[in-house]
């Protein structure tokens, strides 16, 4: 895919809020959305092969048919870390501190740590979209490695080809033997108020979890004040491991980009 056409495409992301169980329980989860057509294994992005599934009136009998032709462009992310952790004595200054004298002087020890998240494929020859967070380290941290994952278990080494922290977003590129599903990109500027969307990503680590449910509504702000604070938000469940994976709408166009 042309940088040019990249660019184009995600000219019109902006992000979107998934309201969710998780929000219930006291936890926020966001959503990203976006800007053209889509299908998934290269012999079904002709756009005669993806038809709407919602009848004009009620909805839709399963979203069966239309996940099938999205999932193998859904992809689990990994990440490898390397993390300073400082090694202080965490009994200072109580009875207990001579026991647990913390060693080192407190100084700052390095750990590895890894973090789990979701991202769709929007080439053949493999460009990935995630969100940023997902393949940033925290704090002090150094990232050595990112893999993903595709949902048949093959895993890719993947490199960091830009990324973008006010957007949240990131673009990695894989090499693989063979041309790969991809998904495009819709425009999220269509979304209307009661849309059924469904949501597929890695929630916990559990790959290739689908989830729907509605647009509850658009150009939502979360007082960030940010110039990408206008969100989609639904009803449809994204939990954590959700991040970078896509939402997409009735004829399996990418409209957000998951972000929990």
């Amino acid at each position: 895919m042309p940088e040019r056409a990249k660019q184009e495409d995600l000219k019109h992301v902006r992000y979107a809020y998934g309201v969710t169980s998780a929000l219930l329980l006291g936890g926020a989860a966001l959503s990203l959305a976006t800007g053209l057509p889509a299908g998934a294994q290269v012999a079904q992005n002709d756009s005669s092969q993806m038809q709407s599934v919602v009848p004009r009136a009620g909805a839709p009998a399963s979203f069966a048919d239309l996940t099938q032709q999205l999932q193998p462009a859904v992809v689990n992310i990994s990440t490898r870390q390397k993390v300073q952790v400082q090694n202080g004595n965490p009994f200072a200054g109580t009875p207990l501190e001579g026991l647990f004298g913390g060693g080192g002087n407190g100084a700052p020890q390095t750990r590895e740590a890894q973090s789990l998240g979701s991202g769709f494929i929007v080439s053949a020859d493999g460009y990935v979209v995630t969100n940023n967070h997902v393949i940033t380290a925290d704090g002090k941290g150094q990232v050595e490695s990112i893999t993903v994952t595709m949902p048949d278990g093959t895993e890719y080494p993947a490199k960091l080809v830009g990324k973008d922290g006010p957007s949240d977003l990131a673009v990695l590129k894989i090499t693989a033997p063979k041309a790969l599903p991809f998904v495009k990109f819709g425009d999220s500027r269509s979304a209307r108020v009661g849309d059924w969307v469904i949501a597929i990503g890695n929630p916990f680590g559990l790959g290739g979890t689908v989830t729907s449910g509605i647009v509850s509504a658009v150009t939502r702000s979360t007082g960030s004040g940010s110039a990408y604070d206008r969100y989609i938000q639904t009803d449809a469940s994204i939990n954590r491991g959700n991040s970078g994976g896509p939402m997409f709408d009735m004829k399996g166009q990418v409209i957000g980009i998951n972000n929990a």
